[in-house]
Formats: structure tokens, C-alpha cells, sequence
């Protein structure tokens, strides 16, 4: 019920920004932060992470995020990108890393360049113009961002083979040929950026925040990213654009709809039916429902509604014939019958009765699974209406945010004081619509702290995802029946291990130990007792008396016997605990342990 209701969602999702999936976007998302000839850069590739995370969750259908790339590898990522930009809309390609302007061209510094001299720019860089070129076949918008303006180290130590020829600081100004086209950098031309103190840069910071909002247009959007790098850096950076837009709002996430009222719920006149059919309890009233409705998930708590009245009448009727089989057995007694026919009687008031009890045994059993169905269809049914809530609440926050960012200055200077104190209202109410993005190595310690919770993970979640992080999503994916890729930490797996409430991978303990809850705990025997084969406690027995002389025969004897006798199946003393039930493993066999950690395979002797 719970898929069902979250691709619900997800289809009401899609017809609420049908605008943004009529266009197809696509982005190309690089960050070089290992250079090998001078010091690392902190934050590019944090950076390069964090706005390809904001693409995606901006729906672009392609986000290609490229780090620490060579010159080899960033013509062919502009080449491979050129490629899919033929066949979109919009085209969006993202550099944060050093760059250098010569004579007025700007260069992308790739990884391996050196830059000895001036002239090693034309062979270890990449021209601006060629990711110009990489995003022009778009058809309506073309956007660059350069995160390169930072103060460049190779310019100080490069030869210059021509006293004439200049090195800027920074990146030199640009005015694109291409009608639509913009190119947005870090800092205005001439000046360098800062890589700031936080983990992003101000500029990456200030791109996620604004870019994503919804019908904002990009002008305004990089208005407001301007602002707030400049208040970051204490006015000391001011971002720059250059090229044109035409007249239309031009936003890089299109505006969702205005819905008139309450969006209506397509599984409400199922349940509408469904509730009155409840109420009625009757086999004509379900009969009728499943003949309106014939599947879908209200029809299967139908059937089972069905099954439930059917093991009633079951039960009913058996009742019936017991009393009717007794009654018989008692007037031919009465009457003093043969023997011979009071003995049949008796045998059919024992069937009678017999069927009687397993009639009411199936009735009590079909009443527990229609009233567990009935209870999560409740709990299912609190969750959609929490969940759309949220939603609601999220998204008049987020308006109200747009619209508070395109208020006049002085109006937004009057109503300061008050958003202060709304703050904490609408925070209580309304989560942030993009939650921040992570890093690979961040999302893999998510996943992995949800593993261990679930039982599936023994490990410290140290974000490495490795061999045996691998393992334990594969073992979820078995209990849980899921069919994530093992190979990589996502957040559609860490959605579906949280949605888990508790354990899902079985727990095994060793001899000595027993389940208790989620851990092994070690089994205390009281005085005089100790913990057999089946783990268990048993009395120890007292030891025999030591053979005489004359019992040396019979001893020998029976040594004998023991030796020739075949060997007993030792048990591994280990205890295997699922969702259900805890069960010990059967003797001779044992949990295989594969580095370090539980296969939950039994391999016997």
C-alpha cells in the first residue's frame, strides 16, 4: 500500500510541473580540486557535487558530474556533452577549478597541466569557446558557470615567451555570440573569488539556494545569488553575468501550476464504497463492491471481508450439525438402541464436533488477517494524508519564500522583524522543499548507519562503501525484497531502509548466547547447571564413581562400544532469528562468518 500511495504522489508530482517535463534539460557538471603541479583546491569538487545534486532534484534528465579530470578527459566529457546537447532544450555546463585568461581568452585548467611557459596554454588547457561550443545545439537556453576565478598559481610561476603578452587576473570579460546564451561567473572580470571557509564555496552556496526556485527567472535568480555573495564575503566578491536573455521569463525550474482548491484524491470514491461496504458486513454488500471494483487494493481487504463472512457461516453451520449429532447420539441412548448404533452416533457427534473446532479455528484465523488488513489500510491511509500535509505545507512555504524574495528592498526591510518571528512557526510545519544535496561519501554513511539499524550491516558506518557495505545491501535486498544495485549507496535505498521499522536481516548469535530484542545476550545458567549442544541449560551431572578392579572388564566393554559407535552431530550452539520467530540451527551444521561478517548460509557437516 505504501509503493502504491508514494507512485500516487509521484504521478500527482508529474502533472503538477508538466512545463518543466515538456522541456528536456541537460547539464554537465565538472570539478577539479587534485591538481598534481600545485596545491590542492578544497572545494571544487565538494562544490562540483553539490549543484549536480541540485540539478537532479531540479528534474534535469541528464546530470553527468565529472571530477578531477585531466585534459584528455575534459574533451571528451565536452564532446560527450555536445552529443546529448543536440537533442535538448536546455543545456547547462558547470566548471568550478582554476582557470587563466591569455591575451583576453579564457582557459579551463585540467589536472595534469604544468604551464611552464605562457605558450603551454594552447596544448594543456581548454578554451572557454569550446564549452560555448559543447552547449550550443541547444535549442533554448544555454548556460555557463564558472567557478574558476580563483586566484591562479600557475600565473606566477609561467615563463612568458612574449614580453607583450598578457596574463590577466582572473577571468576576462565575455560577451557570447549566440542569441540565449549566459555565462555567469564566480567573480566579476579582472577580479578573483574566494573559496571561503565552509566546506562550498560562497558561490556554489548561493547557486543552489536561488537556481532551483521555481518560475524565478535566471536573471533575477542570479541577482539574487550576487547579493548574497557579496553579503558572504563582506562585499569583496561580486558575481557577474554576461550575454542576453529575450523578453520572457526565462527560470530554470518552470513554476508549478496554481491548483484551485483541494486536489482531489482518486482512491476516495473507492473508499467512500469501500467504508459502506464495511459498515453493512454483509456477503451482498462485498459481492457488490467487488463487482464495481474487481481489483486493486481495496478489493483484496474486500476478498479478505468476504473470506472472514464465509468462515462464519463455515463455522455456523458445523455448529449446527454438532448440536444435531449430539442430540441424535442422546435419543439413541434414551431409547436404548443396539450398541452397534449408538457407537455410529457417537462417531458422527466426534466428527461433527471435530469439524465444528476447526471451523471455529478458521474463522478466528480469518478474523486476525482482515483485522490486520483493516489496521494498516488505517495506518496507510494516516501516512498519505500526513505526507500530503506536508507536502502542502512545504510548498505555501516555499511560495511564500518566492514571494517575499521578490519583494522591493524597503518593503522586505519593513517586514524583517517579522519574518524573524514566523521563523519557528512555519519551520514546525513546513520542511525544507530541497533538502541539502551530499556528497557520495556522505550519502554512503547515511545508508550504512540505516543497514546496521535494520540488522543488515555490522560494521561502523564509516562512509566507504566496500565489499562488505555491498554485501549488507545485498542481504536487504533478499529480506526485503527489493532489488536496489549493490554496487552503489543511493537515496532511493535509503528511502526504502528507512521506510523499514525495524529489524530485516535475520540475527544470528553464538553458542552461549540468546536473541534478546535486536542484540545476543549471554545465557546465565543458574547453580549446578551449564549450556548444552541445543543451547539450552541443563543440570550438570554428578561424576561417576571410578571403576574397581573387578569393573575393568566391563568398563573396557563399554569404551568399545562407545568408540565403535558412529559420531554424534555437534551443534554450533548458534541461534537464528528473523522477523518472525528464533529457531536454533540444527545440530552438525553452523552460520558461516565471510569477512568478518554473517552470510546467513547453514553449511553442514
Amino acid at each position: 500500500m505504501r509503493l502504491r500511495l508514494f507512485v500516487l504522489l509521484i504521478v500527482a508530482s508529474w502533472f503538477g510541473t508538466g512545463a518543466a517535463l515538456a522541456e528536456k534539460r541537460v547539464a554537465l557538471v565538472m570539478g577539479n580540486s587534485a591538481y598534481k603541479n600545485v596545491a590542492r583546491l578544497a572545494n571544487p569538487a565538494n562544490d562540483a557535487a553539490l549543484v549536480g545534486g541540485m540539478f537532479r532534484k531540479a528534474g534535469f534528465d541528464t546530470v553527468d558530474i565529472k571530477l578531477d579530470l585531466n585534459v584528455a578527459e575534459m574533451r571528451r566529457a565536452l564532446r560527450d556533452f555536445g552529443g546529448k546537447a543536440r537533442e535538448a532544450d536546455v543545456a547547462v555546463v558547470y566548471y568550478a577549478g582554476h582557470g587563466i585568461e591569455l591575451d583576453g581568452t579564457n582557459y579551463l585548467i585540467p589536472t595534469d597541466a604544468t604551464l611552464e611557459t605562457d605558450s603551454d596554454v594552447l596544448d594543456e588547457t581548454i578554451a572557454l569557446d569550446r564549452a560555448l561550443f559543447a552547449a550550443e545545439p541547444a535549442k533554448q537556453l544555454r548556460l555557463i558557470i564558472l567557478d574558476a576565478c580563483r586566484d591562479n598559481p600557475f600565473a606566477k610561476t609561467m615563463k612568458r615567451t612574449m614580453a607583450s603578452r598578457a596574463i590577466g587576473r582572473g577571468l576576462a570579460k565575455v560577451e557570447p555570440t549566440s542569441p540565449n546564451t549566459m555565462i555567469a561567473f564566480a567573480a566579476k572580470a579582472g577580479s578573483t573569488a574566494s573559496d571561503g571557509d565552509a566546506r562550498n564555496s560562497p558561490f556554489a552556496t548561493a547557486l543552489v539556494e536561488r537556481l532551483p526556485m521555481p518560475g524565478l527567472d535566471l536573471r533575477k535568480a542570479f541577482g539574487f545569488v550576487r547579493d548574497d555573495v557579496l553579503k558572504t564575503t563582506g562585499y569583496r566578491q561580486e558575481p557577474y553575468v554576461y550575454g542576453s536573455l529575450g523578453g520572457d521569463d526565462v527560470p530554470l525550474v518552470a513554476a508549478k501550476p496554481v491548483v484551485a482548491g483541494p486536489q482531489a484524491n482518486p482512491d476516495a470514491e473507492i473508499r467512500r464504497d469501500y467504508e459502506l461496504a464495511l459498515q453493512l458486513g454483509t456477503r451482498d454488500g462485498w459481492t457488490a463492491f467487488l463487482n464495481r471494483f474487481p481489483s486493486g487494493f481495496y478489493s483484496d481487504l474486500a476478498k479478505g471481508q468476504l473470506n472472514k463472512i464465509a468462515a462464519e457461516a463455515t463455522r455456523a453451520a458445523a455448529a449446527e450439525k454438532a448440536r444435531q449429532a449430539e442430540e441424535e447420539k442422546a435419543r439413541l441412548a434414551s431409547e436404548r438402541a443396539k450398541k452397534a448404533e449408538q457407537e455410529k452416533a457417537a462417531a458422527a457427534a466426534k466428527a461433527a464436533e471435530d469439524a465444528k473446532a476447526a471451523a471455529e479455528k478458521t474463522k478466528q484465523i480469518e478474523e486476525a488477517k482482515a483485522a490486520a488488513a483493516e489496521q494498516r489500510r488505517k495506518e496507510a491511509e494516516a501516512a498519505a494524508a500526513k505526507a500530503l500535509a506536508d507536502k502542502q505545507a512545504a510548498e505555501k512555504a516555499l511560495a511564500d519564500r518566492l514571494a517575499n524574495d521578490t519583494k522591493p528592498a524597503a518593503e522586505q526591510r519593513t517586514t524583517e522583524k517579522q519574518q524573524v518571528t514566523d521563523t519557528t512557526k512555519v519551520a514546525a510545519v513546513a520542511p525544507t522543499s530541497t533538502p541539502p544535496s551530499l556528497s557520495p561519501q556522505e550519502t554512503a554513511k547515511l545508508v550504512q548507519s540505516e543497514l546496521r539499524r535494520v540488522g543488515c550491516l555490522a560494521e561502523a558506518a564509516d562512509g566507504e562503501w566496500n565489499a562488505s557495505s555491498q554485501r549488507s545491501l545485498t542481504l536487504f535486498n533478499k529480506y526485503a525484497g527489493t532489488t536496489f544495485d549493490a554496487k552503489l549507496a543511493s537515496f532511493e535505498a535509503l528511502d526504502a531502509i528507512k521506510a523499514k521499522p525495524g529489524r530485516v536481516c535475520p540475527l544470528v548469535c553464538n553458542r552461549g548466547f540468546k536473541a534478546d530484542g535486536d542484540a545476543c545476550v549471554k545465557i546465565t545458567c543458574r547453580a549446578g547447571h551449564r549450556v548444552n549442544d541445543d543451547n539450552e541449560c541443563e543440570k550438570v551431572q554428578d561424576k561417576k564413581p571410578v571403576a574397581t578392579r573387578e569393573d575393568t572388564k566391563k568398563r573396557d566393554t563399554e569404551r568399545k562400544q562407545v568408540e565403535a559407535a558412529p559420531t554424534k552431530p555437534q551443534s554450533a550452539g548458534q541461534m537464528y532469528c528473523d522477523t518472525r520467530t528464533c529457531r536454533p540451527v540444527q545440530k552438525g551444521c553452523r552460520i558461516e562468518i565471510v569477512n568478518g561478517q554473517y552470510s546467513h548460509r547453514e553449511v553442514c557437516n
